[in-house]
């Protein structure tokens, strides 16, 4: 794909992702249901603790997290690996070369490690759930709370996004061993 398309493609990506975390911040959160953070509250999600470990809480203050901890965190996730795509597209289209290597080094293990699986594990077993039992991971309560478009930008379009990622840019993926071992440190943060 030529560079001012792929610029243009993570420039919109992140900008989606950013509306999408501003939106997921404005949903009313008084009308929370009392039993969607019964247990373990915001941290028992996957993408409350890939916000944190990428240190991006200062985007979002943390008392938006009340209602909404998971999907805030990983939409974040997702706006940060698009903003620095858009940063080294940027840095390559003004010839910066030397920036842009640095920064297109740290995109592509973002997205080996971090963004694919994590979107790729998020969407399947999200919906493997949500058809087995929807009240394991969104009781019928958040119905009129989060609207319907607000939950299939967080669960369904994350996968088709990172396919489109596939297909659009060659990644340089780490070598194997270099790759299993942080994606097993991010599972074990995850799981601990």
């Amino acid at each position: 794909m030529e560079i001012s398309t792929l610029t243009m493609y993570h420039c919109l990506a992140f900008v989606w992702y950013f509306f999408v975390a501003y939106s997921i911040t404005h949903v009313k959160t008084e009308e929370r249901p009392s039993e969607v953070f019964l247990y373990g509250g915001q941290w028992k999600y996957l993408t409350v603790l890939n916000l944190v470990s990428k240190s991006c809480c200062t985007v979002i203050p943390i008392y938006h997290f009340e209602l909404l901890g998971n999907e805030i965190n990983f939409t974040v996730l997702q706006a940060v690996f698009y903003g620095v795509s858009f940063l080294a597209d940027v840095l390559r289209l003004i010839k910066k070369l030397r920036c842009a290597k640095c920064i297109i080094s740290s995109r592509d293990l973002l997205f080996s490690v971090l963004a694919f699986p994590v979107s790729t594990f998020v969407c399947i077993s999200f919906w493997t759930l949500y058809t087995y039992n929807r009240e394991l991971v969104y009781p019928k309560s958040l119905d009129g709370v989060i609207p319907l478009w607000l939950n299939h930008a967080m669960h369904t379009a994350v996968l088709p996004f990172a396919l489109l990622e596939i297909l659009a840019l060659p990644h340089r993926y780490p070598a194997k061993k270099k790759g299993l071992i942080l994606l097993g440190f991010v599972a074990f943060l995850y799981i601990s």
